[in-house]
């Protein structure tokens, strides 16, 4: 298959996405978080071209764009704590995990199998082709599982063409971490996975304590695997000191002991910026995501904020596989 790279200033960019998915085929897009696959959600045919391309298992769910609250409540029950929250962080980064409808025409491989669905409204052309289509686009991560996330259509480029049709170029990744997932479950929040809005913003715009999932709990939402995010090397992590070959994600103006001995070096913000880090991560692991890349030393990066995101993503890509 021959893949397609359209820049979104080019005025038939929508227009053949749009196509594209009426016909139930795939388009990788960027939103303000990294570049999803996109398809139909209420096409089954649709979202196992996505699994097939990703190489995904089956039992993670995927995420459901919409063009506004309206689209929402089509497919998710929203109680009043969700409506809270969808105007407080709507569009942007933040999916809720809600009651589906019974109604909801949302494919149930797309839900793996769950009585709820993973929603969000995010900022520019995902939304729009969403509304284009009239009804939701469900759209993961555009890698293949289990690797780095793209956040420019090179990146995307560089692992999946030739499994897709069509990449919207439309620069890099704003944020440059997924989203954060919260389920809101009678007054409380539960934070499935921390993404581009910290912890610490939705307790003080909703006034309630951000929860834990409890030890042990399924899988209800993207991003739960294990090991996940990883690149071909083994990834070190709050290395202090750099050992002789090592290539090395630095972060703020501290330089970790043994540096010289660094084969390769990227900071993530040579301020200290955690916003600044969370953009550039996912190119810094790309960057090094190479066969001749053997071993990976992360300097530490501290846990507050967007940096319980930035952690949460490290970990993964350090996990065993």
């Amino acid at each position: 298959m021959q893949t397609e790279i359209l820049p979104l200033s080019d005025p038939e960019a929508e227009r053949r996405a749009e196509a594209l998915l009426r016909a139930g085929d795939l388009v990788a897009l960027p939103t303000e978080t990294v570049y999803g696959l996109a398809a139909d959600s209420g096409s089954g045919a649709a979202v196992a071209k996505i699994f097939e391309a990703k190489g995904r298992p089956r039992f993670n769910p995927l995420i459901c764009h919409v063009d506004g609250l309206a689209m929402a409540k089509r497919i998710a029950v929203v109680d009043d704590l969700a409506f809270r929250l969808v105007e407080q962080f709507w569009p942007g980064p933040l999916t809720l995990v809600l009651p589906a409808t019974a109604e909801t025409p949302v494919h149930p491989l797309a839900m793996a199998g769950l009585p709820t669905v993973a929603v969000r409204m995010p900022r520019g052309v995902a939304a729009r082709l969403a509304g284009r289509l009239d009804r939701p686009i469900v759209a993961p991560s555009a890698n293949p599982s289990g690797r780095v996330t793209g956040t420019s259509a090179e990146a995307v480029a560089r692992g999946l063409s030739g499994r897709i049709p069509l990449i919207l170029d439309g620069g890099p990744s704003l944020v440059g971490v997924e989203s954060t997932i919260l389920r809101p479950l009678a007054g409380r929040l539960v934070m499935l996975r921390a993404g581009g809005i910290s912890r610490d913003e939705l307790s003080a715009a909703m006034g309630v304590t951000v929860e834990d999932p409890a030890d042990g709990a399924p899988i209800a939402a993207p991003g739960g695997l294990a090991s996940h995010y990883a690149p071909e090397g083994r990834v070190r992590l709050d290395a202090d000191a750099i050992e002789p070959g090592e290539f090395v994600i630095a972060f703020g103006p501290d330089r970790p002991a043994g540096l010289e001995n660094a084969a390769a070096i990227v900071n993530l913000s040579p301020g200290g910026d955690l916003r600044e880090a969370a953009a550039n991560l996912f190119a810094a692991l790309s960057a090094f995501d190479s066969a001749r890349v053997e071993r990976i030393a992360v300097a530490p990066i501290p846990r507050s904020g967007l940096g319980e995101a930035i952690n949460d993503r490290l970990k993964r890509a350090a996990a065993p596989r």
